[in-house]
């Protein structure tokens, strides 16, 4: 039988309870294996729960101080009560002096404490219990965020500005750099914004008429990274141009947020407004009329198979790239455009950036098999592939002698691949 003997009542301040006749303090912390807290509790005795229903500071401060214990236990070792109980008299009946040396050699929490209003200069000089005469009841865990964010931040070398953080307000990045960006005006004092939103103005001028399609080797949903780090570079060098004061951090969420909101466009794209897009950029000119595909078949590396023909809703790139979109996996990374008829395709290898044209040189007759003419290319990235996409299904593998070289030794085209990897820059 457990009953509450003393309870502050507001947020996860320890209570104190009565259990099978003895004062103990209880605590919910830390998580279990389902991530559902945890509860813990120790015993006190009556000159403890005395202090602890008169003094909120020397409360909070033992509080901060067991926390550690709770942690150690994990998600499902019991708490260390010797050593939760040997906290009791250093922390809630001995002088402050005393208690301040105790906190500079013991683990606190120390963002616990600062939700509750500690004074923030004094706890860093180890002065807690003076940092606890502004304590309150109530916990401001923004307060907490604010100073941990900080503190990221000095460790990296970063101080901000007032427009610096004016900037990190704006787009939510302030406390959570991980966090996607969203354009946040209420967040910034008014007397930063109109410097805030030219800054923003500045971004969005960089970025203007540049788009960030999507990836569907990556999947439906996902989106090009070269369009994402080409944005990003443009969007950097502007604003670092027009607002040199501005630090990295600044710079960087003005970038993520125009990324991301380009990317979010993209998500609410089709494949057809993707071609229709990429098709307006390309500037190697239409084949003609009667080179134009009229059936094709797509096929992957496990066996699924789609068919297209001329004179549905949608052309036969934005087909192939639903496809790929619906498909593509870590595991199934190689796709095919094959005209059975004129007996010519092409082989997609998105795990190497290359592509297989090929062509039938002589029909299988009398049981002999057919030959093929295989050449291979190098693809620089989604682009490339678009534009080769586009090209076959113009005009077949003709349509492709001017995306070359194409090389048909297998191993001529291995070192030129493996070349390339090796100039390109790490990341």
């Amino acid at each position: 039988m457990r009953d509450i003997v003393f309870t502050r009542g507001i947020g996860w301040i320890p209570n104190v309870v009565s259990q099978d006749g003895e004062l103990r303090l209880m605590l919910g912390a830390g998580a279990d294996a389902n991530h559902d807290p945890r509860e813990f509790t120790f015993a006190i005795g009556d000159a403890h729960l005395e202090v602890i229903r008169q003094d909120l500071a020397r409360h909070l401060l033992l509080w901060s101080a067991v926390l550690p214990l709770c942690d150690a236990a994990g998600t499902r070792g019991p708490l260390d009560e010797d050593a939760a109980a040997a906290l009791l008299d250093p922390i809630l009946l001995a002088p402050p002096v005393e208690v301040d040396a105790l906190f500079r050699h013991i683990p606190w929490e120390r963002s616990r404490l600062i939700a509750h209003g500690a004074e923030i200069g004094l706890l860093e000089r180890g002065q807690v219990c003076a940092a606890m005469r502004t304590a309150t009841e109530t916990a401001d865990t923004k307060r907490a965020q604010e100073y941990h964010a900080t503190r990221r931040r000095a460790e990296r070398g970063v101080v901000l500005g007032p427009l610096d953080t004016a900037i990190l307000k704006y787009t939510g990045q302030y406390l959570h750099g991980a966090t996607i960006p969203r354009r946040s005006p209420d967040a910034v004092d008014p007397a930063l914004l109109p410097e805030v939103l030219r800054v923003i103005a500045t971004a969005e001028q960089a970025s203007a008429g540049m788009r960030i399609g999507r990836d569907p080797r990556r999947g439906k949903r996902a989106t090009d990274k070269g369009h994402w780090d080409r944005m990003a570079a443009a969007v950097d060098a502007a604003v670092r141009r027009a607002h040199p004061a501005l630090v990295d951090d600044a710079v960087r969420t003005v970038s993520f947020l125009m990324c991301s909101e380009a990317a979010a466009r993209a998500r609410n794209r089709s494949f057809e407004d993707d071609e229709a897009d990429a098709a307006d950029a390309d500037t190697t000119g239409d084949a003609p009329r009667s080179a134009a595909k009229k059936a094709l078949t797509f096929t992957d590396d496990k066996g699924a198979e789609k068919k297209w023909r001329a004179g549905g809703p949608h052309t036969a790139a934005a087909e192939f790239w639903e496809f790929v979109g619906d498909r593509s996996a870590g595991d199934n990374e190689v796709f095919t455009i094959e005209d059975e008829e004129m007996g010519e395709g092409v082989q997609l290898h998105f795990y190497a950036d290359s592509i297989a044209r090929i062509t039938t040189e002589r029909e299988g007759r009398d049981g002999a098999d057919p030959e093929y003419r295989v050449e291979y290319g190098l693809v620089d990235g989604l682009d490339g592939y678009r534009e080769l996409v586009r090209a076959f299904a113009r005009g077949g593998c003709a349509a492709l002698d001017g995306h070359g070289p194409w090389m048909p030794d297998a191993a001529e085209f291995e070192r030129a691949r493996r070349a390339r990897a090796a100039a390109r820059p790490r990341r």
